[in-house]
């Protein structure tokens, strides 16, 4: 073969190779995805779970939860609970147990196009949005301004282009909207409009489930196809704590349940205010309180799909203001995806929210320090990951966008390193070093895991300064917002047919324009 010959092989493999980089990789070969399995940091070891399970027993046996409705009264007193003069339901450890045993452990959460399902099996971690943020974040202004419905649909849109968002709970209010009914029900479109991901949504009213139900039947094609893939879940806070049900949302619940709808378990204590002040104390109060919701779902229909989610939250002591960005935070939830783990049930618990009220260098470090300590625990899903600032009063769209990248490299942390004889390089050691060319730069075995091994960010800055300078200084938050206009620059792929648009605007009064 002549140097011509040789040149134009060598010319055409690099271009094969460029052009394979290109392509999209397969799901199994892409470097992060979801459902990748964590559990490598384990912050209590296996006595401190025990103790902490026991500790829960004995509160839910001593002491119990205080006003239950009359219909979670007789649910769970006809499962094993006790009534006692003080109006507290106490719960046998044998009923527990026997709840821990026979409860739904299959649970998958599936999206509206049957491509984002999320299998919550194991330790397979998936990171979203959730909230009840009151505001939206400024970012050219530098100011607050009330929440609506439009921001809320635009959040959705803006997840379903963002590969490392899993799922979408919803993660403000539209206060745009007084009746709380009509509020209900347009969350529930403004979310499902958006993505196709699954939604997460909560009902301030029993009453209330019923017409989002006619309205999830009519967008899911019948009742029959949402029953088989219910695409979205109730977000419950059914306990006030410490230690008390929440009547009407309990009662909510109960609805949900009946109607097929997958019930995320939230207990949300913050620690020192209402639930104890040490880690260890938060963790037991939200343990206790999650498997007395697991004992009521289950007494209400056994089997039925529920998330664990233990939700305690951090408090500054010296001010009495939420701390979601610490590290005492991040230990929380951590510990908490290990109780998850200890009952093998589907979880979750919040992580990635920011103190910060800006998408700025303090939202980095906080949000990059839970939302990593949550992958590496294992925790199924990771509630409040991405946008959230101002201890959870706060939603930005650009830092939604930024969070893609920061939950990329994440999920890159969970992975963690693969050791086999492949990845350990030997070979490539000796070829480089015996009469190669003394580097690693451009071997095939190089380009090969360009693509399946490492992570690149979408925004974030690698360039030199020199080139930095020559692309006019870049701005990261600039770059989110451009980002975030391109998004909504096209209609949202999930967006409903004419048809069945038209046919839920005859039937509720949607407040989205057309």
């Amino acid at each position: 073969m002549n140097d011509q010959s040789r040149s134009t092989t060598r010319s055409g493999g690099r271009a094969a190779r460029r052009a394979a980089r290109a392509s999209a990789l397969p799901d199994h070969l892409r470097p992060v995805r979801p459902g990748l399995q964590g559990g490598v940091y384990q912050p209590l070891a296996q006595h401190d779970l025990e103790r902490i399970h026991q500790t829960a027993l004995k509160a839910l046996e001593t002491i119990g939860l205080a006003d239950a409705p009359q219909s979670g009264i007789d649910y769970l007193t006809d499962a094993g609970c006790t009534l006692g003069d003080d109006g507290r339901l106490r719960f046998p450890p044998a009923l527990v147990e026997d709840t821990l045993a026979r409860a739904n452990r299959a649970v998958t959460l599936h999206s509206r196009d049957g491509k984002f399902d999320l299998d919550l099996s194991g330790t397979r971690v998936h990171y979203g949005t959730a909230g009840a943020a009151v505001h939206m974040v400024d970012v050219d202004g530098r100011e607050y301004r009330d929440s609506t419905v439009q921001d809320l649909h635009d959040a959705a849109r803006i997840c379903e282009h963002l590969e490392n968002i899993h799922f979408v709970q919803r993660p403000m209010v539209c206060r745009d909207i007084e009746d709380n009914r009509e509020m209900d029900l347009n969350t529930i479109y403004a979310c499902c409009s958006g993505t196709y991901k699954h939604v997460g949504t909560s009902f301030t009213d029993p009453n209330y489930v019923a017409p989002a139900m006619e309205m999830l039947h009519m967008i899911a094609g019948g009742e029959d196809n949402w029953r088989a893939r219910p695409f979205v879940s109730n977000t419950n806070c059914f306990v006030v704590p410490p230690m008390k049900f929440a009547t009407e949302s309990c009662l909510v619940m109960e609805e949900c349940i009946k109607a097929g709808m997958p019930i995320l378990l939230l207990s949300a204590g913050m620690a020192g205010a209402t639930a104890p002040s040490t880690i260890a104390g938060a963790i037991v109060q939200a343990t206790a309180e999650c498997l007395a919701g697991l004992v009521y779902v289950n007494a209400v229909k056994p089997g039925a799909p529920a998330v664990f989610g233990t939700w305690p939250f951090g408090l500054d002591l010296r001010t009495g203001a939420m701390s979601v960005g610490s590290g005492e935070q991040a230990l929380l939830s951590a510990g908490c995806a290990q109780m998850h783990r200890f009952y093998d049930l589907p979880g979750g618990a919040a992580a990635g929210a920011s103190d910060a009220k800006l998408p700025d260098m303090q939202a980095g470090w906080e949000q990059m320090c839970s939302n990593v300590m949550a992958g590496l625990s294992g925790l199924n899903m990771v509630y409040e990951a991405a946008g959230m600032h101002s201890s959870l009063l706060g939603f930005c769209h650009e830092s939604l966008i930024l969070s893609d990248d920061l939950i990329g490299q994440a999920l890159r942390c969970v992975r963690g390193i693969d050791v086999s004889e492949d990845t350990l390089a030997l070979d490539q050691i000796a070829q480089v070093c015996m009469g190669g060319p003394g580097h690693y730069l451009g071997t095939d075995a190089t380009l090969s895991r360009m693509q399946s091994d490492y992570v690149y960010p979408t925004l974030g800055d690698r360039t030199s300064p020199k080139e930095w300078a020559e692309l006019d200084k870049p701005d990261l938050v600039e770059k989110a917002t451009a980002r975030k206009l391109e998004i909504l620059s096209t209609p949202s792929p999930a967006r409903f047919t004419p048809e069945l648009d038209a046919e839920l605007r005859t039937r509720f009064n949607i407040h989205l324009p057309q």
